[in-house]
């Protein structure tokens, strides 16, 4: 890897390891299904820009004392030691299982089933968090 590919990498993760980062992302999937409901597609755009700019726009955090900091820590680390995010194994069946249920949010969004979605939607956010908690968890017990 080039060294201006392993600088930015480097960059991006410490500045999305920013609780700010990561917290501001959690609005992202509401943000989407409002806007296929509402057929607000400038809503749908600007949700799409800010989850690719979102981890660059925070500075890298003074310390690693908030959980979210420590979740973006554990995805690297998930990342690094090449396990994946999508699989059978535990806990990337949570992925696994998030893809569907994520599928049905939008459909639901899209055919204007307002609690179906949200409903679908809040399952999916439910399934992201206990995925990322398992992966601190993971990530905690391997770095002692």
């Amino acid at each position: 890897m080039s060294s201006r590919v392993t600088k930015f990498e480097e960059t991006f993760w410490k500045r999305h390891s920013n609780p700010k980062s990561g917290w501001s992302r959690t609005i992202l999937l509401p943000a989407i299904l409002y806007a296929i409901y509402h057929r607000n597609w400038k809503v749908a755009i600007a949700a799409v820009i800010f989850t690719v700019s979102n981890p660059l726009l925070f500075d890298p955090p003074e310390d690693n004392d908030a959980w979210m900091t420590r979740v973006v820590l554990a995805e690297r680390w998930w990342k690094d030691e090449g396990r994946g995010f999508v699989g059978l194994s535990y806990p990337n069946v949570l992925t696994v299982a998030n893809i569907p249920i994520t599928i049905y949010a939008i459909v639901a969004a899209y055919r204007k089933k307002p609690v179906q979605s949200a409903c679908a939607g809040g399952v999916s956010m439910l399934l992201k968090f206990w995925y990322v908690a398992e992966l601190v968890r993971e990530y905690e017990a391997e770095s002692g």
